[in-house]
């Protein structure tokens, strides 16, 4: 089987990866064959899980967007409370399934792509220039894929070497109550009213789909995920006690660990091999948003493609972005700010559309200095000094 471009991975980088390297007006007319291989059911299928991002207008994937928002809100420890709207942007919340159905619909009337399950052991680059992937399909017999171009999403074996290690792990519920008790117009994007852990910060975030229904997540910035159970004492506690929400049910479960760390993560491994997604640093640092950035690295790569360019992946981040979140991870990792506070001042004290900016790493840099300056300046200047001097060392 030849195909000009494999993408290895068909989660939320390699589905959207494919969708535009093949428009649906390009369909019978020529350009370029894609191979989309995704693993077969079983354990290296990712779980179902919940994307979120901020966008303007109509979205390429409103089809597949379970909520959405204009109205922010971040609570302090003590009560304090930061109310935003955000328009004309929206906060846009889409599932996995629904999002993987959707796209998978699109391709499914391409000719010029195809699907294949197998489990994929490895990608090399050829001595002529092409690429070789090599797997094995559900019932154990070899797959071998020949292409011009690879794209992989998979993570890798070792995370690269970084100076500050955290994650962002949480468990979320999808639950009914009884009564009333949600406001579908706002989503409580943290809610800083839980214990604090030791090291690191926790939050709640609701994300309401009506009166009586939300997702519900507790998560936390620290060094190790949580057992199931601990989590569901947090989540228990933080419904009923904080929320005050009385009987629930739980309709459905979906948990997750996103790294945040300074790392730098290579977008090229040999030749014309590329990494994609979370595997090349698709991950902003220091929230944990992956899709946005998604988008725009696959934007980038299917114009190169059609320009006939190398389609190398662009950073997802700019360089200075990159530089204030390995700041902003030490701080907290440190225990320098306090986190919390940190947050709350943010979203009080800077404008939300510039807020958003920067969160999205497409602030201009009068804007990363106003937003500096709303932070706690000496102790991120000398977080900011040290930085140089810390090596890189790599997971234990």
């Amino acid at each position: 089987m030849d195909t000009d471009i494999v993408i290895v991975g068909a989660g939320a980088a390699g589905l959207s990866l494919a969708h535009r390297l093949s428009p649906a007006d390009a369909c019978g007319a020529p350009g370029v064959s894609v191979t989309l291989v995704g693993p077969p059911p079983g354990p290296l299928r990712p779980p179902a899980r919940t994307w979120c991002f901020w966008e303007a207008g109509p979205g390429r994937f409103d089809a597949a967007v379970t909520a959405s928002w204009e109205w922010l809100r971040v609570r302090g420890p003590r009560g304090a409370v930061v109310r935003r709207p955000i328009a004309p942007l929206r906060y846009k919340m889409i599932r996995s399934d629904d999002f993987e159905a959707l796209v998978g619909r699109d391709l499914a009337g391409r000719p010029l792509v195809r699907r294949v399950e197998a489990t994929v052991a490895a990608v090399t680059a050829r001595p002529d220039g092409t690429v070789q992937v090599r797997g094995t399909d559900a019932a154990g017999g070899p797959v071998e894929l020949r292409a011009r171009w690879a794209f992989d999403s998979r993570p890798p074996h070792r995370p690269p070497p970084a100076r500050t290690r955290l994650l962002q792990h949480f468990r979320g519920w999808f639950v009914r109550t009884e009564r009333p008790v949600f406001d579908p117009a706002v989503v409580d994007l943290m809610d800083f009213r839980t214990p604090q852990p030791t090291r690191g910060l926790s939050f709640g975030y609701v994300l309401p789909t009506g009166r009586r229904t939300a997702l519900v997540e507790y998560t936390e910035f620290g060094p190790a995920p949580l057992t199931e159970d601990a989590y569901d004492r947090a989540l228990d506690d933080y419904t009923r006690r904080v929320l005050g929400t009385g009987a629930l049910r739980v309709l459905s479960t979906e948990q997750g660990v996103i790294p945040m760390t300074d790392a730098a993560f290579p977008r090229r491994t040999a030749g014309p091999v590329f990494r994609i997604g979370v595997a090349g640093g698709a991950t902003r640092p220091s929230t944990g948003y992956t899709f946005a950035a998604v988008q725009r690295q696959s934007e980038a790569v299917a114009a190169a493609v059609r320009a006939g360019r190398r389609p190398a992946p662009p950073p997802p981040h700019p360089a200075r972005a990159r530089l204030m979140d390995a700041v902003l991870l030490r701080a907290l990792d440190t225990g320098r700010v306090d986190g919390p506070e940190l947050f709350l001042r943010l979203f009080d004290r800077v404008p939300a559309a510039r807020l958003l900016r920067f969160l999205d790493g497409r602030s201009r840099p009068y804007e990363d200095l106003a937003v500096g300056a709303r932070t706690p300046v000496l102790p991120m200047l000398r977080t900011a000094a040290e930085l140089p001097w810390l090596p890189r060392r790599s997971a234990p």
